[in-house]
C-alpha cells in the first residue's frame, strides 16, 4: 500500500512538473512569435517599396504534379492488368518595367497535363501517354501614366493550345484603353475599343469581331506563399455567342528553400468552342432524332481544370 501511495505521488509530482514546465516554455514561445510576426510585417514592407522601384521586375513559379501506377492480376477491379500515369505542370512567369511615367508589364502562363490508362487486356487499347490538360497564354500591357492610379494602355494578349490543335482555335486581342492599379500587385485594364482576332481552320464556327475587353491580374509573395489570379474577357459588341473568358488562378507554398505545394485551377467559358466540339461528336446516324448543334441550341457548359502536385519557386 505504501509503494503505491509513493508510486502515485510520484507520477502526480511529474505530471505536475510536466505541466507547469509546458506552461513555461508556452509563456517563452508566445513573445518570439509575436517578434516573428513583427519582423515579417516590416519585411514585407520593405519588399512592397522594393516592388514599387523602377526598373525591371522578373520571376516566375510553377507546379508540378505526377501519379504513376501498375495492376497486374488485380482481379478485384474491373481491368486487372492496367498501367496508369498522370503528369502535368504549370509555370507562371513574369518580367515587368516600371518607370516614373509609364509601365510595361508581361506576363505567360503555361499548364500541360499527359495522362495514360493502358489496359493490356485490350489489344485496341491506345498505349502511352495522350494529351490532356493544354493552355498556353502570354500578354503584353504598356501604360502610360495619366496619375498614380490610372494610366492609357494598349494591351495585346494571345492564347492557344500547343501540344494539340496548335492556333486552332488561337485567340489575339489587340486594343487600347484605360488601366487602373489601385493597390500594389493589381492591375485593371478596360479596353472598350479591342479586336479579338480568331484563327481557325473551321471558320463558320469561329468568327473574329470588335469588342471591350477586361483583363485583370493580381501577383503576390508573402513570405512562403506565392500567389497568382488573371482574369481575361471578352464581350462582343457583334454577337454574345462570340464573347468568352478565362479565369486562371495558381498557388504555391514554399516548404523547403524553393521546393513546396502547389496548386492551380482554371475556368473558361467559351460557346464558339463549345459549339465546335459539339459539331466534331455530332453523328446523324446515331442519334437521327436530334438537330444538328448550333449556336441555338449548344450547350455552352464551364470548362474547368485543376492541377495538385510540388511547387518550384525561380
Amino acid at each position: 500500500m505504501k509503494t503505491q501511495l509513493i508510486f502515485t505521488s510520484m507520477l502526480l509530482a511529474g505530471t505536475i512538473s510536466f505541466a507547469q514546465t509546458a506552461e513555461e516554455l508556452k509563456a517563452k514561445q508566445a513573445p518570439k512569435k509575436d517578434s516573428i510576426a513583427k519582423l515579417q510585417a516590416e519585411v514585407d514592407a520593405l519588399q512592397a517599396q522594393i516592388d514599387a522601384l523602377p526598373g525591371w521586375k522578373t520571376g516566375a513559379f510553377g507546379t508540378i504534379g505526377f501519379s504513376l501506377s501498375e495492376f497486374n492480376n488485380w482481379y478485384a477491379q474491373g481491368s486487372p492488368n492496367v498501367s496508369s500515369g498522370n503528369i502535368g505542370f504549370t509555370v507562371n512567369g513574369f518580367a515587368n518595367l516600371q518607370r516614373e511615367k509609364f509601365f510595361w508589364r508581361n506576363a505567360a502562363n503555361v499548364n500541360l497535363t499527359w495522362v495514360k490508362f493502358d489496359d493490356k487486356d485490350v489489344v485496341e487499347e491506345e498505349e502511352g501517354f495522350r494529351e490532356a490538360t493544354d493552355v498556353f497564354n502570354i500578354s503584353s500591357l504598356y501604360g502610360r501614366r495619366l496619375s498614380e492610379k490610372w494610366a492609357i494602355s494598349g494591351l495585346a494578349e494571345y492564347r492557344t493550345t500547343i501540344l494539340n490543335n496548335f492556333n486552332d482555335p488561337g485567340y489575339l486581342d489587340v486594343g487600347v484603353g484605360a488601366t487602373w492599379t489601385p493597390i500594389d500587385n493589381l492591375i485593371v485594364t478596360i479596353h472598350p475599343l479591342n479586336y479579338n482576332f480568331v484563327f481557325a481552320d473551321e471558320d463558320t464556327v469561329f468568327n473574329s469581331s470588335l469588342g471591350a475587353k477586361v483583363f485583370a491580374d493580381y501577383t503576390r509573395q508573402i513570405g512562403q506563399i506565392s500567389f497568382k489570379s488573371n482574369l481575361s474577357l471578352f464581350q462582343s459588341y457583334e454577337e454574345s455567342d462570340y464573347s468568352n473568358w478565362t479565369w486562371i488562378n495558381s498557388f504555391g507554398y514554399t516548404l523547403w528553400k524553393s521546393i513546396g505545394v502547389g496548386f492551380d485551377f482554371g475556368l473558361r467559358s467559351n460557346t464558339m468552342e463549345a459549339l465546335n466540339f459539339a459539331l466534331d461528336n455530332f453523328d446523324p446516324v446515331v442519334t437521327p432524332s436530334e438537330p444538328e448543334p448550333s449556336f441555338d441550341n449548344v450547350d455552352n457548359d464551364l470548362q474547368t481544370y485543376w492541377l495538385l502536385g510540388l511547387n518550384y519557386s525561380f
